[in-house]
């Protein structure tokens, strides 16, 4: 059933997360948009099809502050093409003044008040139900509360996305990006 590796144990300093790459929107205590990339993104379920966003943030960003007092924030797929803003937003600290070295365009969700990146494929908006902290890490739980397509691409349902027409940017340690669709649950099964 394969072929066998051998492998070699490197200690836990090499901790590979393989993560898609997503832009935090919030609102500023003055209104103002904010947008920091963080790639601790995954998803856990309540029951049904009641999804949640979980988002890890480390140290004291004013993206985590602006969570923690407001609650709402959006969740923007990043795309190759989106590269440049993403190494921007990664790079600037809001600390540091406005964030406008680079021209972009966003508009307000449809459902939660917050900012949303024009140029994302894929956005998320939602509402945290709830928070964990570990060390100086705090886990969100985000209730979402709508979801916003690239209104070129059609999904059935979730096992309907090709992640392909997303081209989304991968990231662990450095960027990365998704070569080919392999195909569907149950397609390389062994047949009985």
């Amino acid at each position: 059933m394969g072929t066998v590796i051998k492998r070699k144990s490197v200690g836990t300093g090499f901790s590979m997360c393989v993560q898609p790459a997503f832009i935090i929107g919030t609102n500023n205590e003055n209104g103002t948009p904010n947008f920091a990339p963080i790639t601790w993104v995954s998803a856990t379920c309540e029951k049904g099809s009641d999804y949640f966003i979980v988002i890890s943030m480390f140290g004291t960003k004013r993206t985590k502050t602006n969570v923690i007092q407001d609650k709402r924030l959006s969740v923007n797929l990043v795309s190759t093409d989106m590269l440049p803003l993403m190494d921007y937003f990664g790079t600037h600290h809001a600390k540091d003044g406005e964030k406008a070295g680079v021209e972009y365009a966003a508009s307000r969700g449809e459902v939660v008040d917050v900012p949303t990146l024009d140029a994302s494929p894929w956005v998320y908006e939602c509402e945290v139900e709830k928070s964990t902290e570990i060390g100086e890490s705090t886990t969100f739980f985000c209730r979402i509360k709508n979801i916003q397509i690239d209104e070129r691409v059609n999904c059935k349902d979730t096992f309907d996305v090709d992640l392909t027409k997303f081209n989304p940017v991968i990231y662990s340690g450095n960027y990365h990006s998704l070569g080919q669709r392999l195909g569907e649950i149950g397609d390389f099964a062994p047949k009985a």
